[in-house]
């Protein structure tokens, strides 16, 4: 019994030596990991309470489409981009609030409201923002800022959209060869696949005539 008695408290002192040299370490590694787990769980609570938070004002603004209030529709839009910047309730917000400026005739504020969501939006959203932006630009008569939006970067899923825009620029600026060369890429992205959009490009492309 005195036998394993003493290869205890050698276990023991062993131990209080690692302790003494690596103690500190070790708390520290615990004390770290525990703060990242705490933060990690904090951060993942802020997003939700963030998420339902532009949920509801999304809602408003929704609501106030409906109802044609124009001014509860921008101050909606605007708290989601300042406050919410970073959900995506806020690019849908402020796309949703520009069709109800275009459709009023408020192109400014339109044009605004997509370039926000151009600039903010994530993923696909920021895509579709871009594309909605060129047509506004299209009805300003704003067609070289309009190229410019067409030559950013974006997700190839929309290159035949891209391009299809641009052929319409392209004949809004009596550039008819370009635009025939736009509008053929676009339906090379479109492939065999039939359907209405891939008529009306071919429209499109017909109404320009062969080329000279």
């Amino acid at each position: 019994m005195a036998h394993y008695d003493l290869e205890e408290q050698e276990q023991i002192a062993s131990l209080q030596t690692w302790w003494k040299m690596y103690g500190n370490q070790v708390t520290g590694v615990v004390v770290a990991a525990s703060l990242s787990v705490i933060g990690w769980q904090s951060w993942n609570w802020y997003q939700r309470s963030q998420t339902a938070q532009a949920s509801a004002i999304y809602a408003v603004l929704e609501q106030a489409v409906a109802a044609g209030d124009a001014q509860k529709v921008k101050t909606a839009a605007g708290e989601l981009a300042e406050k919410f910047g970073r959900t995506s309730y806020a690019a849908l917000g402020a796309m949703l609030a520009a069709k109800q400026s275009f459709t009023a005739g408020d192109l400014k504020t339109a044009h605004a409201q997509l370039s926000w969501a151009a600039d903010n939006g994530k993923d696909e959203l920021k895509d579709i923002a871009r594309l909605r932006l060129v047509a506004v630009q299209l009805d300003e008569k704003a067609y070289d800022e309009a190229l410019k939006q067409l030559e950013v970067a974006h997700a190839a899923a929309f290159d035949g959209r891209f391009l299809e825009l641009k052929g319409d620029v392209l004949v809004a600026q009596g550039k008819k060869a370009e635009a025939r060369a736009a509008y053929r890429a676009a339906l090379d992205k479109a492939g065999q696949k039939a359907g209405a959009a891939r008529e009306l490009l071919q429209q499109k492309l017909d109404s320009l005539g062969e080329a000279a």
